[in-house]
């Protein structure tokens, strides 16, 4: 039997994308669930092929469940390259963790990101280049939900 040990996925990890958030929006409740929109009004990206900043203009829709705070995320929004170059993003997750922690992050408090799961499932388009990469790779984020930011760290699989 041949093994296939190299198939396995791995995560790499390939930058960190800081995205500042404004005041959410809020688009009203139906069906046990709240939903808003969480406008995005820039930030900074850092690594070793990545290096640039979030441009201002794109939105995270939210669905927060009412009975127990889990929410679903689904963020638009852009990259500028620090070589000019532009990519947009969309990036679907999920937020969940304890009634008391997501009450506390729900707040406006820091709160420690190892106390509840947040992930999400980047995908990227951008033109033939050099970042090319992006678009030709599946990618995983661990989140970190600050008051006025998230932070994401970035993990291609390989």
């Amino acid at each position: 039997m041949t093994d296939f040990a190299e198939l396995i996925p791995a995560l790499v990890f390939e930058f960190q994308m800081r995205v500042e958030v404004g005041t959410p929006v809020e688009q009203g409740t139906r069906d046990g669930w709240r939903y808003r929109d969480v406008p995005i009004v820039g930030g900074t990206v850092h690594g070793a092929r990545m290096r640039g900043v979030v441009l201002s203009g794109g939105a995270d829709a939210q669905s927060i469940r009412l009975s127990d705070g889990f929410a679903r995320i689904d963020a638009s929004y852009a990259l500028r390259h620090e070589d000019g170059t532009e990519i947009a993003i969309r990036n679907l997750g999920i937020r969940r963790g304890p009634q008391e922690v997501i009450a506390r992050l729900a707040a406006g408090e820091s709160v420690n990101p190892a106390l509840y799961y947040f992930r999400s499932l980047p995908t990227f388009e951008v033109g033939a280049g050099p970042h090319q990469w992006l678009t030709e790779h599946l990618f995983v984020c661990i989140g970190k939900r600050w008051p006025d930011a998230v932070e994401l760290d970035v993990y291609r699989v390989t």
